[in-house]
């Protein structure tokens, strides 16, 4: 069951979206190629705390860790490790805090230093998705609107492929509520869209073929080909004209701007 957000749980949810955001910012301060996901992730959990708020992820599931961090071909909810960053890396870093009762959701992915011209193009492309699928997120339109736009300019207009396996989501007092919202589908079908419905977007999306499978740490969700793959996420209220993005990517754009070792893609 769908649950529509009044005005003030709108704010809050928004109050928690923007700690994410001010969160993976503090994260992209302090991404550095010799650097590792571990030291990333204490960060990340002190930021948090230190704003009245509790990481949304550790404990979830079992989830042990604030950050999930999915490194080249690793596509979501990999865990941070001592494993140095390297050259060329492309790091998705996922979070989520929760503050005053409510959630907040966002992932960017992160290029340390020289990538390639096809990972960029799939970073551009992951990154455009997003924002063509948000722009569906009104009031009257069904979440097949949302997906079709993404998969159709990933998959017919670039030639890479959406991941089935995962999907965005509706959240609010839990991090996961209806609706699902996959990355691909048809225009006109699925659940309809409602205003104040506040949805999770997240295009997760392969250089290669959409195959996935979790790794032995039965957390990390690996592309078979073992070609990279990329994922952005915003936490997105559904409006009568246009949709609201309640986390930003300022901050982090900000931040990447000043930050000798991150590349800034888009």
């Amino acid at each position: 069951m769908m649950i529509i957000k009044t005005d003030e749980e709108v704010e809050l949810i928004r109050k928690s979206s923007m700690l994410v955001s001010a969160t993976l910012a503090e994260v992209a301060k302090n991404i550095k190629i010799g650097g590792n996901g571990l030291k990333l992730d204490r960060l990340a959990e002190e930021f948090i705390r230190d704003h009245g708020a509790l990481p949304a992820f550790k404990g979830l599931y079992g989830c042990p860790s604030t950050l999930l961090i999915s490194v080249n071909e690793a596509v979501v909810h990999g865990l941070p490790t001592a494993k140095e960053f390297t050259e060329g890396d492309i790091l998705s870093i996922d979070t989520g805090a929760v503050l005053n009762g409510y959630y907040g959701d966002s992932a960017y992915t992160f290029c340390l230093g020289e990538i390639n011209d096809k990972v960029r193009k799939l970073v551009e492309v992951t990154y455009k998705s997003l924002y063509l699928g948000i722009e569906k997120a009104i009031h009257g339109n069904r979440v097949g609107d949302i997906s079709h736009a993404i998969q159709n300019y990933c998959e017919v207009e670039n030639k890479f492929a959406c991941v089935r396996e995962l999907v965005g989501h509706g959240l609010g007092k839990s991090l996961h509520e209806d609706p699902q919202v996959p990355n691909y589908g048809k225009k006109g079908t699925g659940p309809k869209l409602e205003k104040n419905l506040v949805i999770a977007i997240e295009p997760m999306i392969n250089m290669g073929k959409r195959g996935v499978f979790t790794a032995s740490d039965k957390w990390t969700v690996v592309t078979q080909d073992r070609l990279p793959s990329v994922h952005f996420e915003h936490t997105v209220k559904v409006g009568m004209d246009q949709a609201e993005i309640l986390t930003s990517f300022e901050p982090i754009e900000k931040e990447i701007k000043m930050n000798k070792d991150v590349v800034q893609i888009n």
